[in-house]
């Protein structure tokens, strides 16, 4: 009797563990910003229409991007016209690059490049990547490098630890750096 008492007791102590468990990711997920936003900005030695001439080309992208330089063997398959709205392409790579697909969504010619990046794995995620150019001399442009989207759970959790700014904003910043000794280089 005294045995069925404890394991009743146990199934309890236990019930009421898991709630509380749930209760608390519930609420660090409701916590926490789910939506990010962050973007880093450059000046190019370079004429406008050279920056987004370069920028626009998916191909270009593994000089440039310092997520494909964890992975020099990544899988990397293009399809459409390069540099056109609907172009696109698939990549695989290690746990570092994950697996995935880029494609441009939208094109103001010398002006905007957006792309859509749907994540497939290490995580399932969904954003949209800009760039903007602007001229501020004939041979000087100035070009701002952004992401944006929403994170799912458990993501959200995650980034109250370790904030969106910290995983992705180096990266932006390492990738208009690549961007302008590359552009810099070419005259």
């Amino acid at each position: 009797m005294l045995f069925l008492a404890a394991q009743a007791l146990l199934m309890t102590l236990f019930f009421y563990l898991v709630i509380a468990i749930i209760t608390f990711f519930a609420f660090l997920h409701a916590y926490a910003k789910k939506s990010y936003d962050l973007s880093r900005t450059m000046v190019i030695n370079a004429s406008k229409d050279d920056v987004f001439n370069y920028v626009s080309q998916l191909k270009k992208q593994p000089h440039w991007v310092p997520w494909f330089r964890r992975d020099r063997d990544a899988i990397l398959k293009f399809k459409g016209i390069d540099g056109k709205e609907g172009a696109g392409f698939y990549w695989r790579g290690n746990n570092k690059v994950g697996e995935g697909t880029q494609k441009i969504v939208k094109l103001k010619p010398k002006a905007i490049v957006e792309t859509r990046l749907l994540f497939v794995r290490p995580i399932k995620l969904n954003s949209l990547t800009y760039i903007g150019i602007k001229e501020m001399e004939p041979e000087k442009s100035k070009i701002v490098w952004g992401v944006r989207g929403f994170l799912p759970f458990p993501l959200t959790i995650i980034s109250i630890f370790y904030s969106v700014e910290k995983l992705l904003g180096n990266d932006l910043e390492k990738g208009l750096i690549n961007l302008k000794a590359i552009l810099e280089k070419r005259d």
